[in-house]
C-alpha cells in the first residue's frame, strides 16, 4: 500500500505508480497489468476507484483490455 496524498485523488496516485511500473519495465509491453480487484488489495482502495485508474491507462494508450482475459500494457510505448 501507499501513503496517499490527501489533495490527490486516489485513483491519480494509483495510476501513477502503474504508470511507473510500465515506464521501469515491471510491467512489460503484452503483459498483464493487476486487475480491478487486484488493485483493490494492494492499493486499500474502492472497486470503481480501481476502475477509473484502469479507465485512465486505456484512455492514454498505456494499456487495453481483452474482454475475458484482462488488460495488458500496449505493444507500441516506445
Amino acid at each position: 500500500m501507499i501513503e496517499f496524498v490527501p489533495d490527490i485523488p486516489r485513483w491519480r496516485q494509483v495510476a501513477e505508480v502503474i504508470r511507473q511500473r510500465i515506464k521501469d519495465g515491471t510491467y512489460p509491453p503484452r503483459t498483464r497489468v493487476p486487475s480491478v480487484l487486484q488493485l483493490t488489495e494492494e492499493f486499500g482502495i474502492a472497486s470503481m476507484t480501481a476502475h477509473k485508474v484502469h479507465r485512465a491507462l486505456r484512455a492514454e494508450g498505456l494499456i487495453y483490455t481483452e474482454p475475458g482475459m484482462g488488460s495488458f500494457v500496449s505493444r507500441d510505448l516506445a
